[in-house]
């Protein structure tokens, strides 16, 4: 990288970066077609089943063939899994921590041909794609970093104070076993190579699922660990059904914890199964967020515009960060609507390989289907549409999953308001006041993320009282989303997180083990 990407940085690349991403593009479109096996036992595994897939930018556009998994195959990776981990658990911690640098430097190396990949097969845009593979070798440095300047989690402790006797106390932190990654289609390469990276510093091994719709970003992940050299068993990649293959993991007795990415239902399911059992068993749940907005009358309403427009239309809104509840001082509503309006109206949709356009497709038909008809229940609720109404109907776009980006005008009697719609839909309220937005934005039972739009001296009563685990204040980056290893831990509290501990914080790796207390009495 030429200069530093984060999700904030983004926006302004040097031009070197498009062309290399133009090359990796044609590179990658070369490729397509391709059958990609399960990865099992450190190499690939053929499946029974293999489903073709297409792209949502364009249904001509064949990425390749993707095994499909079964219930014997999930219980087959677990297996292996758990034959491996004794050898992995006494593995050196310097080693493992090495072994997940070299990761992240063949991933780095591949980067921009990942990006491709995953701009085809998600329909983000290049940038988007850039960022989340960049953040996935940031992922594997950061924990390895982490892991490293924790000393392995281990601490010395005073001695008893017993006459006579010398006895020495020390606390550790050792691995559970066999750890299962369930990843979600929108950042189906971050979301499973970050929990890997932890898992498997720590000294657990890894089974990972790839959602349904995107197969490949998983598989390209499983190349690189094992391009790096990691020991067969250790790392297993399985893509297919949640129901069949997800269950399968869940349910297993050798699946000694879980990282879940996804719905509240779903993740509300598996906290509960693992929780029962002979033994309760760790669950990592990030369950999605329904995200807030506060702009006061006394923000910066350039500002409030640009971050507000990139976090509720960027990549489709379908981010569980994502800005759907925009709350706005009806001082300044008039003014920040119409600065809001030219910008929504002025946003290129079309392929998102092509440098020019910025909002890709939805990932498949059924979402695409849920924007028309959420666009029929926001008037029938009471909502004015202010930009977005229309569907898409020009050639250009008849073969992909497109939709227009939507704002809209509501009564807070509008069942939309709850409902996580996960698509390029903003709804926004007059209020009379901070005090009546905030009542408002808390008013939910998730709290993932937060944005805030107000003078300086506003700021600290924003962080008093907003109930969310992320947080950002006057960010023209992005209102609610744009978090980053290392610069901003990301993580739920309320209904959006199972353990009020973020990703990529202080305090993450210490999930993926259990403490041992250890006594020993000089004899």
């Amino acid at each position: 990288m030429s200069f530093r990407l984060t999700y904030a940085t983004m926006f302004d690349p040097p031009p070197a970066m498009h062309e290399r991403f133009d090359a990796a593009l044609a590179t990658v479109r070369s490729r397509l077609g391709g059958r990609h096996a399960l990865f099992l036992h450190g190499g690939d595994t053929p499946a029974e089943h293999y489903v073709s897939r297409g792209s949502p930018i364009d249904s001509d556009i064949q990425l390749g063939e993707f095994a499909l998994a079964t219930e014997q195959d999930a219980y087959a990776a677990m297996d292996a899994a758990h034959k491996a981990f004794p050898a992995w658990r006494t593995t050196p911690a310097s080693e493992r921590v090495r072994l997940m640098r070299r990761v992240a430097d063949v991933m780095e190396a591949r980067v921009y041909e990942i990006a491709a990949a995953l701009a085809l097969e998600v329909g983000k845009n290049r940038m988007e794609a850039l960022g989340e593979a960049q953040e996935t070798v940031d992922f594997f440095r950061h924990y390895a970093d982490d892991f490293e300047q924790h000393g392995s989690y281990e601490h010395e402790l005073p001695d008893d104070p017993l006459p006579n006797v010398v006895s020495h106390n020390r606390s550790v932190m050792r691995p559970y076993g066999a750890w299962a990654v369930i990843a979600p289609f929108n950042f189906p390469l971050a979301l499973a190579g970050g929990p890997t990276a932890a898992a498997l510093v720590t000294g657990n091994t890894v089974v990972v699922k790839g959602a349904t719709d995107t197969p490949w970003a998983g598989r390209l992940l499983a190349d690189c660990i094992r391009d790096a050299g990691l020991p067969p068993g250790v790392f297993q990649y399985l893509s297919g059904s949640g129901r069949e293959v997800g269950e399968a993991l869940s349910s297993h007795m050798a699946t000694a914890g879980i990282t879940f990415t996804g719905s509240v239902a779903v993740g509300t399911q598996l906290l509960q199964r693992m929780a029962s059992g002979p033994w309760p068993r760790p669950c990592i749940a990030e369950m999605g967020g329904k995200n807030p907005c506060i702009v006061t009358a006394r923000a910066n309403l350039d500002d409030a515009a640009a971050g507000i427009v990139r976090s509720a239309y960027g990549m489709g809104g379908q981010k569980c960060s994502a800005l759907s509840r925009l709350y706005v001082d009806r001082a300044v509503a008039d003014e920040l609507l119409e600065r809001m309006r030219v910008q929504i109206e002025a946003i290129r949709i079309g392929d998102p390989c092509r440098r020019e356009n910025w909002l890709g497709p939805v990932i498949n038909a059924n979402a695409a289907a849920n924007h028309a008809r959420y666009l029929r229940e926001l008037p029938a609720g009471g909502a004015t549409l202010i930009t977005g109404g229309r569907e898409l109907d020009s050639a250009e776009f008849a073969r992909g999953h497109y939709v227009r980006p939507v704002l809209a005008e509501a009564p807070l009697s509008h069942p939309l308001w709850r409902q996580e719609m996960f698509l390029p839909i903003l709804m926004l309220h007059r209020v009379k006041d901070r005090d009546e937005a905030m009542q408002l934005a808390n008013d939910t039972s998730l709290g993932l993320t937060a944005g805030f739009y107000g003078n300086a001296d506003e700021v600290p009563w924003f962080h008093e009282h907003i109930e969310a685990g992320v947080t950002y204040a006057n960010r023209r980056q992005g209102a609610t989303t744009g978090a980053w290893p290392g610069y901003q831990p990301f993580g739920g509290w309320k209904g959006s997180g199972s353990t009020g501990k973020a990703i990529a914080s202080f305090y993450y790796l210490a999930q993926y083990q259990r403490e041992q207390s250890r006594t020993v009495v000089e004899s």
